[in-house]
This record gives structure tokens, C-alpha cells and sequence, in this order.
């Protein structure tokens, strides 16, 4: 059983999960007893205008359960402004139980290359996809060409939708998200196509690949022509940090600097030093991180995301105070889709 549906917008996110939560308590009763008498219409009826409170671009979904014999999923779609959203909702949840299990996303489905959906009027099913995979040389990402022998039939957004929801069975949405790079749905198959049924394999090798935290090192020139160098996590994806959707930028300005402005001596040092007390100050936290920082014009910007419920600016405003090469500047702004380090996102 798997029912999709849309929901309106709430001025108050947090009022709305509660009010949501609140509503399913008390209907709990009703909604198991059309579980338990196979109603997929009725549970749409009652679902559907409590979920419609959260937010007009969020998806939901009834699926199998992992556990239990459902799963209610509400889900951002991929959309990174949308997902700390869906995960807040997740977190929220009361204990899965024998009949019900929550998830902020698209679930991995064990028995993917059985399933088959109406798309278009036409049978789909993933035991006749087929993928051409290519994965460029050092990238933490898989891009995946589809193809089905209905998607001659269809127009084009049924059939990008029918591969996106395809991989989604096969790799689970935020999977999806971390590793698969670019996703075109093909009118004719591909010569080096394989099953798609193999995809799970191929994006866990190249997963293996990116255990360890990395950072990358790079250079470019500032809007004026200046050099500037910087250095980023990489991969650096928002779906690894859900719910760091606040965004704290931390200007210094150094005294030390070569003729492109960059820091030496002294002041590289020290910018060192800052950055060191800042991540130790942060692990210690917990629910934020330092994901890149940037060089140019005799001034550092580092950028940390946090989860806006700890309280991270006043500790990094303590660290910043103790900045000794001029003053120190913190500045504090929600950015779901981490916009502030888009060059930076893998």
C-alpha cells in the first residue's frame, strides 16, 4: 500500500509538528482499524488534511514498514530547504510500534526489484530497469543514466519522476542525495547498461572510498581580481547534517599577509591556533561544525552550521572575543540549503 499527498503551509513549524503529533494520538484508534480492515481510502481521508497543516512542498507517503506494518513517511522531496523540516517531524514521533514506524525520507526497499507502480497508464516495475553508471575519478558521486521499456511512452517529467522514485526504492532518498551525482531517464537504453538492481553495490564502493573526513584545497580569485584560497569538507552535503540549518559566519581580520593579502607568518598561525580552540569547542557542543573556510584581502571567513536548538552562537561569539588581530565580526542566519558555502557542495 502507498499513498502519496501535499500539504499547506503553517507559520509556526514547531506548532505544527505538535499539533500534528497532538491529532495522530488521538486517531490513533480509527487509523489502525482501517489498517486492519485494508482501507488505503479511508486512511488517505484521515491522513491527508492533518498532514496538509505541515507544508504546502512536503510529500507523504504510507510504505511498508521495515518493522513494523507501516511506515508513514513525510519527506522534503529532495528539496534541502524542506529536509531539517521533515526530519524535526521525524524526531518528533511517538515510539514505533508493532503497526507504525516514522521516517523523514524515503526508505531503501529490500524487495525493490519486486515492486511495480502504474506510471502513465503502464506497468513499472525495477526488475526490468537497467542503469549506465559512471563515476568520475576521485568524485564522491555515482551519475546514473535509466531506462525502462515504457519510457519511450511517456513524456518527460513522468519519466524523470518514475527514476527518481526508482532509485529512491533502490538506495533510499538521502542515500540518493549523499552519492548520486547526475540522473537522466533515457528514451533508449544505453550499450554499457547493467540491472539497476546492482546500483546499491556500485554507490557502496565508491561510499568505501569516503570513510575518513577530507578537505579540499582551493584556489581562485576574489570578484576584484585577488587571489584567495580556502578549504571545505569534502564531500560536503547538508543531507550528512539534517538539522544544522543555522548558518554562523566568523570574520577575522589578520595582520600578516603576503602581497595577494593571504596570511603568513604569525598570523597563519594564529588563524591555526583559532581554528583549532574552535573545533574543540564545537565537538564538545555536539550538534554543530566547522565546514570550510575562506581566505582573501587580509580576512578569514570561516563557516560553521549548527542545529539552531544548541545554542552555538554565544559559544562561538566567546571563542571570536578572543581573536587579538582586530575585531572579530559573528554574524547568525537561518540557511537551510546551506546557500552561504554553495560553491563548496559536492
Amino acid at each position: 500500500m502507498r499513498l502519496f499527498g501535499r500539504k499547506s503551509e503553517s507559520a509556526d513549524p514547531a506548532e505544527a509538528i505538535a499539533a500534528f503529533w497532538t491529532w495522530w494520538d488521538e486517531a490513533r484508534p480509527q487509523i489502525d482499524a482501517h489498517v486492519e480492515a485494508e482501507d488505503p481510502e479511508a486512511l488517505f481521508e484521515m491522513i491527508g488534511p492533518a498532514v496538509t497543516a505541515l507544508h504546502p512542498s512536503l510529500v507523504w507517503e504510507i510504505a511498508p514498514g521495515r518493522m513494523a506494518v507501516n511506515a508513514l513517511v513525510v519527506s522534503a522531496s529532495n528539496d534541502p530547504e524542506l529536509r531539517p523540516f521533515a526530519h524535526r517531524w521525524a524526531l518528533a514521533a511517538p515510539p514505533a510500534d508493532a503497526m507504525w514506524e516514522f521516517y523523514p525520507s524515503r526508505q531503501a526497499n529490500p524487495q525493490a526489484a519486486d515492486l511495480a507502480v502504474d506510471v502513465g497508464g503502464r506497468e513499472f516495475g525495477l526488475d526490468r530497469l537497467v542503469v549506465a553508471l559512471r563515476v568520475p575519478p576521485g568524485s564522491p558521486r555515482v551519475d546514473v543514466t535509466a531506462f525502462h521499456p515504457i519510457f519511450p511512452d511517456v513524456d518527460d517529467d513522468t519519466r524523470t519522476e518514475a527514476a527518481f522514485l526508482a532509485l529512491d526504492w533502490l538506495l533510499g532518498e538521502d542515500e540518493v542525495a549523499r552519492w548520486v551525482g547526475e540522473i537522466v531517464a533515457a528514451e533508449f537504453e544505453p550499450i554499457d547498461a547493467l540491472p539497476a538492481i546492482h546500483l546499491p553495490s556500485v554507490v557502496a564502493e565508491v561510499a568505501e572510498e569516503f570513510k575518513e573526513e577530507q578537505w579540499a584545497l582551493l584556489e581562485g580569485h576574489t570578484a576584484t581580481g585577488g587571489r584567495l584560497t580556502a578549504a571545505a569538507r569534502y564531500p560536503l552535503r547538508p543531507v550528512d547534517f539534517p538539522l544544522f540549518d543555522q548558518h554562523i559566519a566568523v570574520t577575522l581580520p589578520y595582520r600578516e599577509a603576503d602581497g595577494d593579502g593571504l596570511p603568513t607568518g604569525g598570523s597563519l598561525d594564529a588563524l591555526r591556533d583559532f581554528e583549532e580552540r574552535l573545533n574543540d569547542r564545537l565537538a564538545a557542543l555536539g550538534p554543530a561544525v566547522l565546514v570550510a573556510h575562506l581566505s582573501a584581502d587580509r580576512s578569514r571567513v570561516l563557516h560553521v552550521y549548527a542545529d539552531p536548538a544548541a545554542a552555538v552562537p554565544p559559544v562561538v561569539e566567546e571563542v571570536a572575543d578572543g581573536w587579538q588581530e582586530g575585531r572579530a565580526r559573528v554574524e547568525v542566519a537561518e540557511d537551510p540549503s546551506w546557500s552561504a558555502v554553495a560553491p563548496f557542495l559536492t
